[in-house]
Protein backbone atom coordinates (compact mmCIF):
# COMPACT_ATOMS: atom_id res chain seq x y z
CA UNK A 1 0.00 0.00 0.00
CA UNK A 2 1.67 3.38 -1.16
CA UNK A 3 1.49 6.02 1.64
CA UNK A 4 -0.43 8.40 -0.83
CA UNK A 5 -3.63 6.08 -0.42
CA UNK A 6 -3.57 6.23 3.36
CA UNK A 7 -7.07 8.26 3.99
CA UNK A 8 -5.72 9.94 7.23
CA UNK A 9 -2.44 10.97 4.87
CA UNK A 10 -4.79 12.53 2.36
CA UNK A 11 -7.03 14.36 4.92
CA UNK A 12 -3.73 15.91 6.07
CA UNK A 13 -2.61 16.37 2.57
CA UNK A 14 -5.91 18.12 1.20
CA UNK A 15 -6.36 20.55 4.96
CA UNK A 16 -2.89 21.84 3.82
CA UNK A 17 -3.19 22.41 0.74
CA UNK A 18 -7.07 24.00 1.22
CA UNK A 19 -5.83 26.13 3.71
CA UNK A 20 -2.64 27.56 1.56
CA UNK A 21 -5.03 29.01 -1.05
CA UNK A 22 -6.85 30.50 1.37
CA UNK A 23 -4.45 32.58 3.34
CA UNK A 24 -3.83 36.07 2.01
CA UNK A 25 -0.97 36.16 -0.37
CA UNK A 26 1.80 38.55 1.55
CA UNK A 27 4.06 38.89 -1.37
CA UNK A 28 4.59 39.70 -4.99
CA UNK A 29 7.40 38.74 -7.22
CA UNK A 30 8.56 42.04 -9.04
CA UNK A 31 10.80 42.55 -11.72
CA UNK A 32 12.38 46.04 -11.70
CA UNK A 33 12.64 47.75 -14.93
CA UNK A 34 13.42 51.23 -14.81
CA UNK A 35 12.76 53.96 -16.97
CA UNK A 36 13.85 53.25 -20.83
CA UNK A 37 16.63 55.73 -22.02
CA UNK A 38 14.29 55.53 -25.25
CA UNK A 39 11.95 57.63 -25.77
CA UNK A 40 7.98 56.35 -25.16
CA UNK A 41 5.78 55.73 -28.09
CA UNK A 42 4.37 58.25 -29.90
CA UNK A 43 1.11 57.49 -31.92
CA UNK A 44 1.72 58.00 -35.64
CA UNK A 45 -0.65 59.32 -38.22
CA UNK A 46 -0.56 56.61 -40.10
CA UNK A 47 -1.78 54.63 -36.76
CA UNK A 48 -4.43 57.20 -35.84
CA UNK A 49 -5.88 56.93 -39.69
CA UNK A 50 -7.38 53.18 -39.13
CA UNK A 51 -9.97 55.29 -36.67
CA UNK A 52 -10.73 57.40 -39.34
CA UNK A 53 -11.12 55.81 -42.54
CA UNK A 54 -14.40 53.72 -41.81
CA UNK A 55 -16.88 54.09 -44.33
CA UNK A 56 -19.62 52.57 -42.34
CA UNK A 57 -19.78 54.78 -39.51
CA UNK A 58 -23.51 53.64 -37.99
CA UNK A 59 -25.69 54.53 -34.53
CA UNK A 60 -24.81 51.21 -32.90
CA UNK A 61 -25.22 50.07 -28.76
CA UNK A 62 -21.61 50.72 -28.28
CA UNK A 63 -18.16 51.88 -29.15
CA UNK A 64 -14.67 51.12 -28.11
CA UNK A 65 -11.61 53.23 -28.75
CA UNK A 66 -7.76 53.74 -28.04
CA UNK A 67 -6.49 55.33 -25.19
CA UNK A 68 -2.94 57.07 -25.02
CA UNK A 69 -0.84 58.47 -22.60
CA UNK A 70 -0.54 62.44 -23.07
CA UNK A 71 3.10 62.38 -22.35
CA UNK A 72 3.05 60.74 -25.65
CA UNK A 73 2.01 64.20 -27.56
CA UNK A 74 4.11 66.37 -25.51
CA UNK A 75 6.13 68.95 -27.52
CA UNK A 76 7.81 70.68 -24.21
CA UNK A 77 11.22 70.63 -23.63
CA UNK A 78 11.45 67.64 -21.86
CA UNK A 79 13.25 64.92 -23.89
CA UNK A 80 14.40 62.09 -21.15
CA UNK A 81 11.54 59.68 -19.49
CA UNK A 82 13.08 60.80 -15.90
CA UNK A 83 12.36 64.87 -17.23
CA UNK A 84 8.85 64.07 -18.50
CA UNK A 85 8.22 61.80 -15.16
CA UNK A 86 9.15 65.14 -13.52
CA UNK A 87 6.57 67.04 -15.45
CA UNK A 88 4.14 64.62 -14.78
CA UNK A 89 4.72 64.68 -11.04
CA UNK A 90 4.21 68.33 -11.61
CA UNK A 91 0.70 68.76 -13.19
CA UNK A 92 0.08 65.75 -10.81
CA UNK A 93 0.61 68.08 -8.18
CA UNK A 94 -0.90 71.12 -9.46
CA UNK A 95 -3.94 69.10 -9.74
CA UNK A 96 -4.33 67.38 -6.31
CA UNK A 97 -3.86 71.08 -5.00
CA UNK A 98 -6.65 72.28 -6.64
CA UNK A 99 -9.11 69.04 -6.13
CA UNK A 100 -8.25 69.41 -2.86
CA UNK A 101 -8.89 73.47 -2.50
CA UNK A 102 -12.30 73.16 -4.15
CA UNK A 103 -13.40 70.16 -1.95
CA UNK A 104 -12.09 72.38 1.33
CA UNK A 105 -14.63 74.77 -0.10
CA UNK A 106 -11.50 77.28 -0.98
CA UNK A 107 -11.15 78.75 -4.16
CA UNK A 108 -8.33 80.34 -6.15
CA UNK A 109 -10.14 82.28 -8.60
CA UNK A 110 -11.48 85.80 -7.78
CA UNK A 111 -14.89 86.51 -9.43
CA UNK A 112 -14.74 88.29 -12.89
CA UNK A 113 -17.04 88.88 -15.83
CA UNK A 114 -16.73 86.69 -18.88
CA UNK A 115 -14.07 88.43 -20.84
CA UNK A 116 -11.58 88.27 -18.17
CA UNK A 117 -8.81 85.95 -18.21
CA UNK A 118 -9.62 84.87 -14.48
CA UNK A 119 -12.86 83.74 -15.43
CA UNK A 120 -13.33 81.46 -11.67
CA UNK A 121 -16.50 78.90 -12.92
CA UNK A 122 -15.26 75.25 -12.85
CA UNK A 123 -11.63 74.82 -10.98
CA UNK A 124 -10.62 71.28 -12.14
CA UNK A 125 -7.33 69.78 -13.38
CA UNK A 126 -6.84 68.33 -16.98
CA UNK A 127 -6.04 64.23 -17.75
CA UNK A 128 -3.38 62.47 -18.47
CA UNK A 129 -4.27 59.87 -21.03
CA UNK A 130 -6.54 61.01 -24.40
CA UNK A 131 -8.03 59.22 -27.21
CA UNK A 132 -8.99 59.84 -31.21
CA UNK A 133 -12.25 60.94 -32.40
CA UNK A 134 -13.97 62.74 -34.72
CA UNK A 135 -15.88 66.10 -34.70
CA UNK A 136 -18.62 67.50 -36.79
CA UNK A 137 -19.56 66.56 -40.15
CA UNK A 138 -18.17 65.27 -42.23
CA UNK A 139 -15.66 64.73 -38.97
CA UNK A 140 -12.56 66.28 -38.42
CA UNK A 141 -10.43 63.59 -35.87
CA UNK A 142 -8.49 65.16 -33.06
CA UNK A 143 -6.70 63.90 -29.74
CA UNK A 144 -8.83 64.99 -26.83
CA UNK A 145 -7.70 64.15 -22.77
CA UNK A 146 -10.32 62.06 -20.83
CA UNK A 147 -10.64 63.03 -17.55
CA UNK A 148 -13.35 61.73 -14.93
CA UNK A 149 -12.79 65.17 -13.08
CA UNK A 150 -14.69 67.37 -14.73
CA UNK A 151 -18.03 67.70 -17.47
CA UNK A 152 -17.87 69.92 -20.06
CA UNK A 153 -16.75 68.62 -23.48
CA UNK A 154 -14.35 71.35 -25.44
CA UNK A 155 -11.65 71.64 -27.77
CA UNK A 156 -10.03 74.67 -29.57
CA UNK A 157 -11.74 76.47 -32.69
CA UNK A 158 -11.27 78.96 -35.66
CA UNK A 159 -11.07 81.65 -35.54
CA UNK A 160 -8.94 81.42 -32.41
CA UNK A 161 -8.08 85.00 -30.33
CA UNK A 162 -5.38 82.41 -28.65
CA UNK A 163 -4.69 78.96 -29.35
CA UNK A 164 -2.01 76.94 -28.13
CA UNK A 165 -0.41 74.31 -30.49
CA UNK A 166 -1.73 71.10 -31.22
CA UNK A 167 -0.63 67.75 -33.16
CA UNK A 168 -3.85 68.48 -35.69
CA UNK A 169 -5.58 71.19 -37.15
CA UNK A 170 -7.58 73.16 -35.25
CA UNK A 171 -11.61 72.98 -35.60
CA UNK A 172 -13.25 75.31 -37.96
CA UNK A 173 -17.12 74.76 -36.99
CA UNK A 174 -17.97 76.40 -40.60
CA UNK A 175 -16.69 73.57 -42.77
CA UNK A 176 -19.13 71.55 -40.21
CA UNK A 177 -23.32 70.92 -41.41
CA UNK A 178 -24.42 69.58 -37.92
CA UNK A 179 -22.48 72.71 -35.56
CA UNK A 180 -25.69 74.36 -33.82
CA UNK A 181 -25.13 77.37 -31.52
CA UNK A 182 -26.85 77.22 -28.23
CA UNK A 183 -29.57 80.20 -27.26
CA UNK A 184 -28.60 81.87 -24.57
CA UNK A 185 -32.18 80.86 -23.01
CA UNK A 186 -31.51 77.21 -23.63
CA UNK A 187 -31.22 74.43 -20.69
CA UNK A 188 -28.29 73.43 -21.73
CA UNK A 189 -26.84 76.82 -21.22
CA UNK A 190 -28.46 77.34 -18.13
CA UNK A 191 -26.42 74.07 -17.01
CA UNK A 192 -22.86 75.57 -17.23
CA UNK A 193 -21.57 76.97 -14.40
CA UNK A 194 -20.78 80.43 -15.61
CA UNK A 195 -22.55 81.11 -18.56
CA UNK A 196 -22.41 83.97 -20.90
CA UNK A 197 -24.16 85.32 -23.79
CA UNK A 198 -22.84 86.77 -27.18
CA UNK A 199 -23.96 90.05 -28.81
CA UNK A 200 -25.93 87.57 -31.15
CA UNK A 201 -27.74 85.93 -28.14
CA UNK A 202 -25.90 82.71 -28.13
CA UNK A 203 -24.82 80.98 -25.68
CA UNK A 204 -20.94 81.16 -24.23
CA UNK A 205 -19.28 78.60 -22.24
CA UNK A 206 -16.15 79.43 -19.79
CA UNK A 207 -14.32 76.66 -17.89
CA UNK A 208 -11.20 77.25 -15.94
CA UNK A 209 -8.56 74.86 -14.72
CA UNK A 210 -6.36 74.19 -11.06
CA UNK A 211 -3.23 75.45 -13.30
CA UNK A 212 -4.64 78.98 -14.03
CA UNK A 213 -5.49 77.28 -17.54
CA UNK A 214 -8.47 77.90 -18.93
CA UNK A 215 -10.56 78.04 -21.90
CA UNK A 216 -13.67 80.30 -23.34
CA UNK A 217 -16.06 80.66 -26.39
CA UNK A 218 -18.95 79.40 -28.03
CA UNK A 219 -21.23 76.41 -26.48
CA UNK A 220 -22.88 74.73 -29.71
CA UNK A 221 -23.83 71.16 -30.16
CA UNK A 222 -22.45 68.68 -32.85
CA UNK A 223 -21.63 65.15 -33.73
CA UNK A 224 -19.03 62.99 -32.20
CA UNK A 225 -17.85 60.33 -34.66
CA UNK A 226 -16.20 56.99 -33.15
CA UNK A 227 -15.00 53.92 -34.58
CA UNK A 228 -17.77 53.09 -36.38
CA UNK A 229 -20.56 55.13 -34.23
CA UNK A 230 -21.45 58.19 -33.84
CA UNK A 231 -23.41 60.60 -31.41
CA UNK A 232 -25.76 63.49 -32.48
CA UNK A 233 -25.83 66.74 -30.82
CA UNK A 234 -23.62 66.74 -27.74
CA UNK A 235 -23.03 70.13 -26.28
CA UNK A 236 -19.44 71.29 -26.57
CA UNK A 237 -17.37 74.22 -26.28
CA UNK A 238 -16.09 75.87 -29.26
CA UNK A 239 -12.82 77.15 -27.64
CA UNK A 240 -11.37 80.35 -29.10
CA UNK A 241 -9.51 81.65 -26.38
CA UNK A 242 -7.60 78.74 -24.39
CA UNK A 243 -4.68 79.23 -22.85
CA UNK A 244 -1.77 77.89 -19.99
CA UNK A 245 -0.25 74.52 -19.77
CA UNK A 246 -2.54 73.05 -22.13
CA UNK A 247 -0.68 70.65 -24.72
CA UNK A 248 -0.65 68.01 -27.91
CA UNK A 249 -4.76 67.38 -27.85
CA UNK A 250 -7.15 69.21 -29.45
CA UNK A 251 -9.44 69.72 -26.10
CA UNK A 252 -10.92 67.24 -23.40
CA UNK A 253 -13.93 65.22 -23.11
CA UNK A 254 -15.64 65.21 -19.81
CA UNK A 255 -16.18 62.26 -18.26
CA UNK A 256 -17.48 63.17 -14.81
CA UNK A 257 -21.02 62.61 -13.27
CA UNK A 258 -22.13 66.54 -13.97
CA UNK A 259 -25.19 67.19 -16.43
CA UNK A 260 -23.00 68.54 -19.14
CA UNK A 261 -20.57 65.16 -19.20
CA UNK A 262 -20.34 62.95 -22.13
CA UNK A 263 -21.70 59.98 -20.67
CA UNK A 264 -24.61 61.85 -18.99
CA UNK A 265 -25.89 63.24 -22.57
CA UNK A 266 -24.91 59.90 -24.10
CA UNK A 267 -26.26 57.92 -21.77
CA UNK A 268 -29.47 56.85 -23.08
CA UNK A 269 -27.84 55.98 -26.27
CA UNK A 270 -25.34 53.75 -24.24
CA UNK A 271 -27.09 52.44 -20.89
CA UNK A 272 -25.34 54.70 -18.75
CA UNK A 273 -22.17 52.62 -18.71
CA UNK A 274 -18.37 53.09 -19.70
CA UNK A 275 -14.85 51.44 -18.44
CA UNK A 276 -11.84 51.87 -19.35
CA UNK A 277 -8.22 50.21 -19.21
CA UNK A 278 -5.22 52.37 -18.66
CA UNK A 279 -1.65 51.01 -19.94
CA UNK A 280 1.15 53.22 -18.57
CA UNK A 281 3.06 54.51 -21.14
CA UNK A 282 6.11 53.46 -20.19
CA UNK A 283 4.90 50.00 -20.22
CA UNK A 284 3.41 49.50 -23.88
CA UNK A 285 3.41 50.64 -27.23
CA UNK A 286 0.16 49.05 -27.20
CA UNK A 287 -3.01 51.76 -26.76
CA UNK A 288 -5.44 50.72 -24.43
CA UNK A 289 -8.86 51.32 -24.41
CA UNK A 290 -12.63 53.12 -23.24
CA UNK A 291 -15.82 51.47 -23.78
CA UNK A 292 -19.39 53.04 -23.21
CA UNK A 293 -22.55 50.38 -23.53
CA UNK A 294 -23.48 46.49 -22.40
CA UNK A 295 -19.93 46.09 -23.23
CA UNK A 296 -17.94 47.89 -20.35
CA UNK A 297 -19.48 45.82 -18.10
CA UNK A 298 -16.88 42.53 -17.05
CA UNK A 299 -17.95 39.18 -15.87
CA UNK A 300 -14.91 38.74 -13.76
CA UNK A 301 -15.70 42.72 -11.76
CA UNK A 302 -16.10 43.16 -8.20
CA UNK A 303 -18.32 45.81 -7.85
CA UNK A 304 -18.55 48.95 -4.83
CA UNK A 305 -21.64 51.58 -4.76
CA UNK A 306 -21.32 54.71 -6.04
CA UNK A 307 -21.64 57.16 -3.52
CA UNK A 308 -23.53 60.96 -3.89
CA UNK A 309 -22.25 64.02 -2.89
CA UNK A 310 -24.11 66.62 -3.36
CA UNK A 311 -21.83 69.18 -2.68
CA UNK A 312 -20.15 67.96 -5.46
CA UNK A 313 -22.01 66.31 -8.66
CA UNK A 314 -18.71 65.41 -10.70
CA UNK A 315 -16.60 63.27 -8.91
CA UNK A 316 -16.66 59.24 -8.43
CA UNK A 317 -17.03 58.76 -4.87
CA UNK A 318 -16.17 55.32 -3.49
CA UNK A 319 -16.48 53.83 0.24
CA UNK A 320 -12.75 53.01 1.17
CA UNK A 321 -13.16 50.89 4.16
CA UNK A 322 -9.59 49.45 4.69
CA UNK A 323 -6.46 48.56 3.10
CA UNK A 324 -3.77 45.19 3.71
CA UNK A 325 -0.56 45.31 3.38
CA UNK A 326 1.54 41.96 3.18
CA UNK A 327 -1.85 39.73 3.77
CA UNK A 328 -2.29 41.97 7.29
CA UNK A 329 -5.42 44.54 7.40
CA UNK A 330 -3.85 47.70 8.90
CA UNK A 331 -5.14 48.62 12.03
CA UNK A 332 -4.93 51.89 12.18
CA UNK A 333 -6.66 52.47 8.51
CA UNK A 334 -10.18 52.76 9.89
CA UNK A 335 -13.16 53.56 7.44
CA UNK A 336 -13.81 56.65 9.68
CA UNK A 337 -10.95 58.11 8.12
CA UNK A 338 -12.56 58.29 4.34
CA UNK A 339 -15.70 59.54 5.26
CA UNK A 340 -17.36 62.15 3.72
CA UNK A 341 -18.83 64.57 6.38
CA UNK A 342 -22.14 66.44 6.53
CA UNK A 343 -20.83 69.61 4.93
CA UNK A 344 -19.23 67.51 1.97
CA UNK A 345 -15.81 67.63 3.11
CA UNK A 346 -13.08 64.16 2.91
CA UNK A 347 -13.87 61.07 1.08
CA UNK A 348 -12.35 58.68 -1.71
CA UNK A 349 -12.41 59.80 -5.42
CA UNK A 350 -11.72 57.96 -8.55
CA UNK A 351 -9.72 60.29 -10.43
CA UNK A 352 -7.77 59.07 -14.14
CA UNK A 353 -6.20 62.45 -13.89
CA UNK A 354 -4.10 62.36 -11.03
CA UNK A 355 -1.31 60.18 -11.66
CA UNK A 356 -0.20 58.95 -7.50
CA UNK A 357 -3.33 58.27 -5.35
CA UNK A 358 -3.01 60.98 -2.33
CA UNK A 359 -4.52 59.00 0.79
CA UNK A 360 -5.75 61.20 3.59
CA UNK A 361 -2.15 61.93 6.13
CA UNK A 362 -3.05 59.00 9.03
CA UNK A 363 -3.83 56.94 6.55
CA UNK A 364 -0.56 57.20 4.21
CA UNK A 365 1.66 57.24 7.25
CA UNK A 366 0.16 53.73 8.13
CA UNK A 367 -0.11 52.03 4.60
CA UNK A 368 3.47 53.83 4.27
CA UNK A 369 5.39 52.27 7.55
CA UNK A 370 3.69 48.95 7.35
CA UNK A 371 5.05 48.54 3.67
CA UNK A 372 8.63 49.34 5.06
CA UNK A 373 8.12 46.75 7.97
CA UNK A 374 7.72 44.38 4.97
CA UNK A 375 10.30 45.83 3.01
CA UNK A 376 13.31 45.50 5.20
CA UNK A 377 15.05 43.44 3.09
CA UNK A 378 15.08 46.11 0.30
CA UNK A 379 17.83 48.58 -0.09
CA UNK A 380 16.47 51.98 0.39
CA UNK A 381 17.08 54.63 -1.48
CA UNK A 382 17.23 58.54 -1.58
CA UNK A 383 13.42 60.80 -1.55
CA UNK A 384 12.53 61.77 -4.71
CA UNK A 385 10.04 64.35 -5.35
CA UNK A 386 6.99 63.97 -3.47
CA UNK A 387 7.62 60.15 -2.31
CA UNK A 388 9.18 59.39 0.86
CA UNK A 389 9.84 55.62 0.55
CA UNK A 390 12.41 54.45 -2.13
CA UNK A 391 14.39 51.69 -3.20
CA UNK A 392 17.61 51.46 -4.88
CA UNK A 393 17.13 48.12 -6.79
CA UNK A 394 19.74 48.74 -9.71
CA UNK A 395 21.03 44.75 -10.34
CA UNK A 396 18.27 43.56 -9.15
CA UNK A 397 16.09 40.91 -11.40
CA UNK A 398 13.44 39.79 -9.20
CA UNK A 399 12.84 40.99 -5.72
CA UNK A 400 9.95 40.38 -3.19
CA UNK A 401 7.75 43.30 -2.31
CA UNK A 402 4.49 43.09 0.85
CA UNK A 403 1.44 43.06 -1.17
CA UNK A 404 -1.48 45.94 -1.54
CA UNK A 405 -4.64 45.64 -1.18
CA UNK A 406 -7.39 48.34 -0.88
CA UNK A 407 -11.07 47.12 0.90
CA UNK A 408 -13.96 48.99 -0.63
CA UNK A 409 -17.54 48.52 0.70
CA UNK A 410 -18.19 45.08 -1.17
CA UNK A 411 -14.87 44.57 -3.71
CA UNK A 412 -11.28 43.91 -2.52
CA UNK A 413 -8.82 45.09 -4.87
CA UNK A 414 -5.57 43.78 -5.16
CA UNK A 415 -2.60 45.86 -7.09
CA UNK A 416 0.03 44.68 -9.41
CA UNK A 417 3.00 45.63 -7.60
CA UNK A 418 3.94 47.61 -10.59
CA UNK A 419 1.30 49.53 -9.57
CA UNK A 420 2.78 50.74 -6.40
CA UNK A 421 6.29 50.05 -6.91
CA UNK A 422 7.56 52.82 -9.70
CA UNK A 423 10.76 53.57 -11.46
CA UNK A 424 11.66 57.32 -11.02
CA UNK A 425 14.75 57.06 -13.60
CA UNK A 426 17.13 54.94 -15.37
CA UNK A 427 19.52 53.89 -12.09
CA UNK A 428 17.36 51.85 -10.44
CA UNK A 429 15.50 54.10 -8.24
CA UNK A 430 11.90 52.91 -7.25
CA UNK A 431 9.59 54.40 -5.17
CA UNK A 432 6.23 53.45 -3.70
CA UNK A 433 3.80 55.62 -5.30
CA UNK A 434 1.26 56.90 -2.46
CA UNK A 435 1.51 60.00 -1.24
CA UNK A 436 -0.22 62.12 1.91
CA UNK A 437 -3.05 64.85 1.67
CA UNK A 438 -3.59 67.13 4.94
CA UNK A 439 -7.13 67.24 4.48
CA UNK A 440 -9.49 64.18 4.87
CA UNK A 441 -9.68 63.90 0.71
CA UNK A 442 -8.15 61.42 -0.98
CA UNK A 443 -7.94 60.22 -4.45
CA UNK A 444 -7.12 57.24 -6.31
CA UNK A 445 -5.23 58.14 -9.27
CA UNK A 446 -4.59 55.96 -12.65
CA UNK A 447 -1.00 54.26 -11.86
CA UNK A 448 -3.09 52.49 -9.11
CA UNK A 449 -5.58 51.71 -11.82
CA UNK A 450 -2.96 51.00 -14.75
CA UNK A 451 -4.31 47.48 -15.71
CA UNK A 452 -7.63 46.94 -14.07
CA UNK A 453 -10.88 47.87 -16.36
CA UNK A 454 -12.95 50.18 -14.45
CA UNK A 455 -16.37 49.68 -15.04
CA UNK A 456 -18.69 52.72 -14.05
CA UNK A 457 -21.95 51.67 -14.17
CA UNK A 458 -23.60 54.72 -14.06
CA UNK A 459 -27.44 53.07 -14.30
CA UNK A 460 -26.63 50.56 -11.63
CA UNK A 461 -24.88 52.97 -9.33
CA UNK A 462 -21.56 50.90 -8.90
CA UNK A 463 -18.04 51.19 -9.70
CA UNK A 464 -16.57 47.81 -11.20
CA UNK A 465 -12.57 46.53 -10.89
CA UNK A 466 -11.57 43.49 -13.22
CA UNK A 467 -8.09 42.76 -12.52
CA UNK A 468 -6.16 42.21 -16.07
CA UNK A 469 -9.10 43.91 -17.73
CA UNK A 470 -6.75 45.36 -20.44
CA UNK A 471 -7.16 42.09 -22.32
Amino acid sequence: MGPYSNPILIFLFLSLLSLSLSLPLQYHSFIPTSLSSTPTHSPTLDESLSLENEDDVADTHSLSLQLHHLDSLSTTNATTPSQLFSLRLQRDASRVETLSSLVAGKSNFPAGDFTSSVISGLAYGSGEYFTRLGVGTPPKYSYMVLDTGSDVVWLQCKPCLKCYSQSDPVFDPTESSSFVGIGCGSPLCRKLDSPGCSRKKKCLYQVQYGDGSFTVGRFATETLSFRKSKVNNIAVGCGQDNEGLFVGAAGLLGLGRGELSFPSQAGPKFGSKFSYCLVDRSASSKPSSIVFGESAISKTAVFTPLKKNPKFDTFYYIDLVGISVGGQRVRSILPSLFKTDVSGNGGVILDSGTSVTRLTRPAYTALRDAFRAGATHLKSAPNFSLFDTCFDLSGKSEVKVPTVVMHFTGADVSFPASNYLIPVDSSGTFCFAFAGTNNGFSIIGNIQQQGIRVIYDLAGSRIGFAPRGCT
